[in-house]
């Protein structure tokens, strides 16, 4: 357990630089890859099949930068249906 959560620390990457968003505050870039992640998500599985690489990318950004609260809102809101981001 300890040398698993090492190896999970020592092999740990964070979210890389986005010229479009230069600034300190993430929120936006948060915001725009987890969009990114569920239009990719939505197509690729319409098309049955894809690039996974290119969701994984997002999701990490998105997972490294969003705050846990955020996303499970994010997440109750498209299962209702009440989400604000256009999907």
């Amino acid at each position: 357990m300890v040398e698993d959560i090492k190896t999970k620390i020592k092999n740990y990457q964070a979210a890389p630089f986005d010229s479009c968003f230069p600034n300190q505050n993430q929120t936006r870039n948060c915001w725009w890859n987890y969009l990114d992640f569920h239009h990719c998500e939505k197509a690729m599985s319409a098309a049955k099949g894809g690039d996974v690489s290119v969701r994984k990318g997002h999701r990490h950004v998105y997972k490294s930068l969003c705050a846990i609260s955020w996303l499970s809102a994010w997440n109750d809101h498209q299962a209702e249906g009440m989400f604000l981001g256009n999907i």
